[in-house]
């Protein structure tokens, strides 16, 4: 079993350092990391200027590989160039702070699980729920845990399309209370749930009394109903997220050509 792991905090980050440590028994794990923090980058690729990546020697994060790129870029260039074989998983985070509703869009841990499954290999995206890392040791058994479930039972779907199976690769959202391990033994199958608007942004005057702004926290939840990830964390559990990348609307597809969208 080969496990790449990378992250959108950094390659100094206690919770990918926590990932990796929990992961080491499963495997052989290879490890590619921004050198800075990225949160927030989504699927971003560097494409202004060249990449260069590091190799750290010794210390407890001895071969740790780290990019001065983003998240998306760390897994790209590991499968394009860098690995000599294909990992059999790709396993982003521990993210410090939760990734739920349409937090995945703008993610940095998410988008670097989601170019591994651009490449036909499943891959699994780590969130904890509260900022600080608390209990991010008992955040990471719950992560091996659950990728265990996936190497032994995966749940990788198929896409019928003119009756030819095509592989489609998991893709998992998962996000961890700051609970005890032993506290964390029920986990959930959710759905994404919803937010109301992000907040104003905060503007301030820079030392020349110029005006800045900087991004306001993201809404309240709107949608945490029973089944959704919102829902599941309220309650104590292991929120855990199917995702997939196709972004097409088929009913509104279906609506539009029912209304005479298509035009010769």
């Amino acid at each position: 079993m080969h496990i790449l792991i990378a992250n959108d905090d950094g390659y100094l980050a206690p919770g990918l350092l926590a990932l990796v440590n929990a992961l080491r028994p499963l495997g052989k794990v290879t490890v590619i990391a921004p050198e800075q923090n990225h949160s927030g980058a989504s699927n971003s690729l560097t494409l202004s200027r060249p990449l260069t990546v590091n190799r750290v020697v010794g210390g407890e994060r001895d071969n740790f590989l780290y990019v001065n790129g983003t998240p998306t870029d760390c897994v790209h260039v590991a499968l394009t160039g860098l690995l000599d074989s294909k990992p059999d998983i790709v396993v982003s985070g521990i993210n410090q702070g939760e990734n739920m509703g349409e937090d995945v869009l703008y993610s940095g841990t998410v988008a670097a699980a989601i170019e591994g499954v651009m490449f036909g290999i499943p891959a699994i995206a780590f969130s904890q729920v509260d900022k600080g890392w608390s209990g991010i040791d008992d955040a990471a058994k719950v992560a091996r845990d659950i990728v265990l479930q996936q190497i032994e039972q995966p749940v990788d779907g198929h896409l019928m399309s003119d009756g030819i199976n095509l592989p489609k690769p998991t893709l998992l959202n998962v996000n961890i209370p700051n609970r005890p391990y032993e506290q964390l033994k029920a986990w959930r199958v959710t759905r994404l749930g919803n937010r109301h608007h992000s907040q104003n942004v905060i503007m301030q005057n820079n030392p020349r009394g110029e005006p800045i702004y900087w991004i306001g926290p993201p809404g309240v939840a709107r949608d945490a109903t029973e089944g959704t990830d919102f829902h599941a964390i309220e309650h104590g559990q292991v929120s855990i997220t199917p995702l997939q990348l196709d972004l097409s609307h088929t009913r509104m597809r279906a609506h539009m050509i029912d209304a005479n969208w298509n035009k010769n």
